[in-house]
């Protein structure tokens, strides 16, 4: 038994998780009647994030009655350990739900996680896009594979997307947005970096934003006005605090807290007080193709190492 199988102590505080809440922009404003979308992710099931963070999390999700739940990758943390933790608990999902793998699910085995995502009835969208219809409304979906590791392919995942039609991004990387939205896709969900997990003094935006060089860290960036007025981003691009944790769980500062963000879309749709408006983005720096690269072997170098863990048990 693992320290995550464990019950929550008699008495013990329920897990804290923010609900942020958000109205859509101009552009799902003219195309839908309204819809809601509650947005997880890096939920890591693993050893790292107690079972009770994400048990409170899928509750909360429940909760909001969505139309749509979205997840933004690293289901997992380091292993395949608890992928049937990831099945009962994804499963209790009440509304339709979708999801794009992340870095971790990599590392951790993609295949196995998507196929275990697909028992837990999560689609699984990699370099795809799919279409709902959702109370007599269509809505595409677009889900880009993990960047990070040099999986996406924006051209295969936007093949044959219509303009016409309301459409969603959903991307583990946020920086993936700009190009989404220079596609007809004017709001794209995303995570990785947990918002720091410590926000005091802004430090994640020091250790994400200046020295790792991410251009989105924390939240709403981009523009929900009419064609990015005023002169600017063709789109928005909310990068979700995440629930779990791959290393340290602590959490420090009111930005770095655990979260699920509800945005309602639609002409009817309206948040009277939004956690935060759209922010700057910050300068960003890419990663080098030397560096995809190198990430995309340590990929097949764990998938390596496991397939020879496998075949030594299998002699014994």
């Amino acid at each position: 038994m693992h320290l995550s199988d464990l019950p929550p102590r008699p008495g013990k505080k329920a897990p804290s998780i923010e609900l942020r809440r958000f109205a859509g922009g101009a552009t799902h404003a003219e195309q839908l009647d309204h819809l809601r979308i509650a947005h997880l992710t890096d939920l890591h099931f693993g050893r790292v994030t107690p079972l009770a963070v994400q048990r409170a999390a899928i509750d909360l999700a429940n909760a909001q009655e969505a139309d749509l739940v979205v997840i933004t990758g690293d289901f997992v943390c380091h292993s395949q350990m608890f992928l049937d933790q990831l099945v009962a608990e994804l499963s209790r999902l009440r509304a339709p739900a979708l999801g794009v793998l992340g870095n971790h699910d990599y590392w951790s085995g993609a295949d196995e996680v998507a196929a275990a995502l697909r028992r837990a009835n999560v689609e699984v969208l990699r370099n795809a896009w799919t279409e709902r219809l959702i109370r007599g409304q269509r809505v595409q979906i677009v889900g880009l594979d993990d960047a990070y590791t040099g999986h996406a392919d924006r051209r295969q995942a936007l093949k044959g997307l219509r303009t016409d039609v309301a459409s969603i991004g959903l991307s583990h990387i946020a920086e993936e947005a700009d190009a989404l939205w220079d596609r007809g896709v004017p709001l794209v969900f995303a995570g990785h970096t947990h918002a720091g997990q410590v926000t005091l003094a802004r430090l994640h935006e020091l250790a994400l934003g200046r020295l790792v060089g991410h251009k989105y860290v924390h939240g709403l960036y981009g523009s929900r006005a009419p064609n990015g007025e005023p002169a600017g981003p063709e789109g928005a691009v909310y990068v979700g605090a995440g629930i779990g944790a791959a290393v340290m769980p602590i959490r420090l500062g009111e930005r770095g807290r655990r979260e699920l963000a509800v945005f309602e879309l639609g002409a009817e749709a309206r948040v009277e007080d939004e956690h935060h408006g759209e922010q700057p983005a910050h300068a960003g720096r890419k990663p080098s193709p030397e560096l995809t690269e190198k990430r995309r072997a340590a990929v097949h170098k764990k998938m390596w190492k496991r397939e020879v863990r496998e075949a030594k048990r299998s002699l014994r």
